[in-house]
C-alpha cells in the first residue's frame, strides 16, 4: 500500500505530481540550452554539410561520407533532453528529424514503373582476393542486368569470369584491372587517364567504352577511384579527389550525348571530393543500397551516374566473395 501523509495524500501520488510540476514550471524551458544548441547544429550540419570546411584533414568530406548517420545524434539528444526534463531541448530536436527527412527522406519512396527505355546495370567491385569468382559472376547475372561493370579485376580470376558471364554477356571489355560485360554490341574502348601524379607505377583503373543499345549509343564508363584511408592526420582523399577530377574532364569532354559512370568511387555522392565529377551527372534519388564494407554496410561508395538518362531505385544484391556488395540500378534513357 501507498504511505499516506498527513494530508491524505500518497507519497507516491506526491511523487507524480512533482514529476508533472518539474515539466509545468518555467524551469522547463531555461534548462537544457546547450543540448538544444547541439540539436540546432546537428540540423544545420545534416542540411548543409559545406559549412564544415574541408581543412585540415578533408573533415568535410569525413562528415559526408557517412552523413545519414548523423542523424543517429538524435538519439542520446532525446534521452539527455528526458534526463534534463528540458522542453526547449525536447522541441530542438524536430530541427535535425525534419532535415534529416528532408535529405533522405525522398530514399524511401517507391520506384518509378520499369519503362521500355531502361538499361538494368550491374556495379561491382568484386575484390582481388574473392576466392569465389565464378559464384561471384553467377551472382550478378541472376540480377538480369544489361550490364555489369567490374573493378579489381586480377588476370587470375579474369578466365573464370569471362567463362561464366560468356552465354548472358556476349559483349566484353577489360582494360587493366577494370571491365565491362554487355548484352549490347560495344566499340571505341580505351583506356581514360585517372592516375593521380605521385603514383609511378603501372596503374590502369578506367576505361571508356561505347554501348550500342536499340535507344542509341550510350558512352559508358567503368572506374575504381583510388581508395581512402581514415588515420591521426583526417581523411586522406587527395589521390581520390584528384582522379575524380580527372574523371570529370574526360566526361565533360565526351561527345556522346547520353553517359553512364559505373564504379567504385570510393565516395558517396554528398562527398565534396567527387563534385567535379558528380556535379555533371544524375545520382539515384530512390533506395540507400549501402555497399561497403559488406559485413556490415556503412556508406554507398560504388555508384552509378548518368547523363541524358535517370538512374532509377539503387539496391543491392546478395554478397558474394568481395568486402564490397554488388548495387544494381535501372537507368532510363532519356
Amino acid at each position: 500500500m501507498a504511505e499516506r501523509t498527513d494530508s491524505g495524500v500518497s507519497t507516491k501520488a506526491k511523487a507524480v505530481g512533482v514529476s508533472w510540476w518539474a515539466w509545468e514550471r518555467p524551469g522547463c524551458w531555461a534548462r537544457g540550452r546547450v543540448i538544444a544548441g547541439f540539436a540546432v547544429l546537428t540540423a544545420l550540419l545534416i542540411a548543409f554539410p559545406r559549412v564544415l570546411p574541408n581543412r585540415p584533414g578533408h573533415l568535410g568530406s569525413l562528415l559526408e561520407a557517412f552523413l545519414p548517420w548523423l542523424g543517429l545524434a538524435a538519439v542520446p539528444l532525446l534521452a539527455l533532453a528526458l534526463l534534463r526534463r528540458s522542453a526547449t531541448a525536447l522541441l530542438s530536436l524536430l530541427l535535425p528529424v525534419a532535415a534529416w527527412a528532408y535529405a533522405f527522406g525522398g530514399l524511401f519512396l517507391a520506384a518509378p514503373e520499369p519503362g521500355e527505355r531502361d538499361l538494368v546495370v550491374v556495379q561491382h567491385n568484386v575484390s582481388d582476393v574473392n576466392t569465389d569468382p565464378a559464384g561471384t559472376a553467377r551472382t550478378l547475372a541472376e540480377a538480369g542486368p544489361d550490364l555489369i561493370a567490374l573493378e579489381e579485376l586480377v588476370p587470375a580470376a579474369l578466365p573464370a569470369y569471362e567463362k561464366a558471364l560468356a552465354p548472358d554477356f556476349p559483349f566484353h571489355e577489360v582494360r587493366g584491372t577494370v571491365g565491362i560485360w554487355s548484352k549490347h554490341p560495344l566499340s571505341g574502348t580505351r583506356v581514360v587517364d585517372i592516375k593521380p601524379k605521385e603514383i609511378t607505377e603501372g596503374w590502369s583503373r578506367c576505361l571508356r567504352t561505347v554501348l550500342h543499345t536499340p535507344y542509341g549509343e550510350v558512352a559508358a564508363y567503368v572506374a575504381h577511384l583510388p581508395s581512402i584511408r581514415v588515420g591521426a592526420s583526417g581523411f586522406a582523399s587527395s589521390w581520390r579527389d584528384e582522379s575524380a577530377h580527372l574523371l570529370g574532364r574526360a566526361v565533360a569532354a565526351e561527345t556522346v550525348a547520353k553517359v553512364i559512370v559505373l564504379g567504385d568511387l570510393n565516395g558517396t555522392v554528398d562527398d565534396r571530393g567527387l563534385s567535379p565529377l558528380t556535379s555533371q551527372l544524375n545520382a539515384s534519388e530512390r533506395g540507400f543500397a549501402l555497399s561497403f564494407p559488406a559485413s556490415f554496410p556503412l556508406a554507398r561508395i560504388d555508384q552509378v551516374l548518368a547523363r541524358s538518362a535517370t538512374v532509377g531505385r539503387m539496391r543491392t544484391l546478395p554478397a558474394t566473395g568481395s568486402d564490397h556488395l554488388p548495387v544494381t540500378a535501372r537507368v532510363t534513357l532519356s
